[in-house]
């Protein structure tokens, strides 16, 4: 996948973007957060305005459908690409999986992460809005 660049002093820390309102993204970024020791990551929902503003960023032939989206060292990551590498950056077993997972075919893993992302409302539900949990740490969520 063609990957796109962005001002790093942008996103000084690497950023995920994910869906707000989807059952699947929210308990994603709590399992993120409780193993993410190191405090390596920020997140934002897709429906903020930092959210909205990225997704202009990115051209449309290249974000083809709803997306987690990962700002990383300036390089923005998209669908299964973004997902791996979060777990890379995690480090240990996580990241030894998210290598191994990399080496799969791009069209494999996108297809795989598509079907997921096409069903995921259905599969799992929908918010009807975007809450943070109730003790969040304000340096890992964006306002």
């Amino acid at each position: 996948m063609k990957k796109v660049e962005i001002l790093s002093e942008m996103f000084p820390k690497p950023t995920l973007f994910y869906d707000g309102v989807c059952q699947l993204c929210h308990f994603s970024v709590q399992w993120i957060i409780k193993h993410d020791k190191k405090g390596i990551f920020r997140y934002e929902n897709l429906q903020s305005e930092a959210g909205q503003d990225l997704i202009k960023k990115i051209p449309t032939s290249l974000l083809l459908s709803e997306s987690v989206i990962l700002v990383l060292n300036g390089q923005i990551y998209l669908y299964s690409d973004a997902s791996l590498m979060v777990f890379k950056q995690l480090g240990g077993i996580y990241g030894f999986l998210g290598k191994i997972g990399l080496m799969v075919p791009l069209s494999i893993r996108n297809a795989i992460y598509r079907f997921i992302a096409k069903n995921r409302y259905q599969w799992f539900g929908k918010r009807e809005i975007c809450e943070l949990p109730p003790n969040r740490d304000e340096n890992v969520f964006n306002k």
